[in-house]
């Protein structure tokens, strides 16, 4: 079996007066998109500058193709492309010249050969992004979805080995989004292993596998389905036009571990979704709640992750 393209092992990093991120560990495979998944000041960001060989953990380990990011961080970065929040497009030039400009600092349009193959790549990246007909189109004058894609076109045009993206898609119109994910799945015929963090959580379930973290730790990493399994028939959603009132109003109900609001209700993770429905609803009825339905339904990301981070709260009580 062939080695992981990354793997972090206990990694920690510090900052005065906090612990960014606390022995983390998880591993990504060449030809895989693995989420790194959590609210703001989960240690994303920070294990991503990690990975990219910019900033040095205090204890642990992690290797990124094979080379380790504190002895050999120069290695690291000729195997990867890090698309930061902030991606460094230069507004006064076009589309295409963004694009040559990247290619050019990455050796890619130097020979005939290479040359040819930056054009194809160039041309396939920009009909995949749906941005073929903008390449005159100055960087400055896109919208936010485009940018972004432009940055991930940039950012591949050089065929990288690993991709670290951090939170591409934050604030991206759902037609970018959908886009962007388009070019990610093309990247793993060709061995790209993809790390994305992402605060989406239902972005998160199109990933092959995601480690959800909190407060720099690792509460979870395995399949979307797998983990979503670990709370089957245990998730209740009501359905009632004000979800606030209805979270109040079951404040208490016995074996009832979490709440969640999901637009025009709340998911509940219950102990036993049978027992608890008529309790629920014994609740509402004497708060004068109004609702429509109590049914179990399939657990989501988010009720995994509210309940791990409800779990981990008890504990630390």
């Amino acid at each position: 079996m062939a080695e992981p393209a990354i793997v972090v092992r206990n990694l920690v990093c510090a900052f005065p007066g906090v612990k960014a991120v606390d022995r983390l560990s998880f591993e990504v495979n060449a030809g895989e998109i693995f989420g790194l998944v959590g609210p703001d000041g989960a240690g994303k960001t920070t294990t991503m500058r990690v990975l990219a060989g910019v900033l040095l953990p205090a204890s642990g380990s992690a290797t990124v193709a094979g080379f380790d990011v504190v002895s050999e961080p120069e290695r690291v970065k000729q195997q990867i492309s890090y698309m930061s929040q902030r991606f460094g497009l230069y507004e006064d030039l076009t589309v295409e010249e963004n694009i040559r400009f990247y290619a050019r600092i990455f050796g890619v349009t130097r020979g005939g050969a290479k040359r040819r193959h930056y054009r194809e790549r160039s041309e396939r990246l920009l009909e995949a992004a749906g941005m073929a007909q903008f390449r005159g189109r100055l960087a400055g004058k896109l919208s936010g979805g485009m940018k972004q894609k432009l940055g991930l076109i940039c950012a591949l045009i050089h065929t990288p080995r690993v991709l670290l993206l951090d939170e591409p898609t934050n604030g991206v119109d759902p037609v970018s989004r959908r886009d962007f994910w388009r070019i990610l799945y093309s990247l793993l015929d060709e061995g790209v292993a993809i790390l994305t963090s992402t605060a989406y959580l239902d972005e998160a379930e199109r990933c092959h596998r995601v480690a959800l973290v909190h407060q720099g730790r690792l509460l979870f990493c395995d399949q979307p389905d797998a983990l979503k399994a670990r709370l089957r028939n245990q998730v209740i959603a009501i359905a009632a036009s004000e979800p606030r009132r209805v979270r109040e109003a079951i404040r208490g109900v016995f074996g009832v571990r979490g709440a969640v609001l999901v637009g025009d209700g709340v998911h509940l993770v219950v102990d036993d979704a049978g027992r608890a429905a008529a309790a629920l609803r014994s609740a509402m009825d004497t708060a004068g709640v109004q609702y429509t339905s109590v049914e179990p339904v399939t657990a989501s990301l988010e009720d995994i992750f509210v309940n791990a981070i409800e779990q981990q709260a008890g504990g630390a009580a």
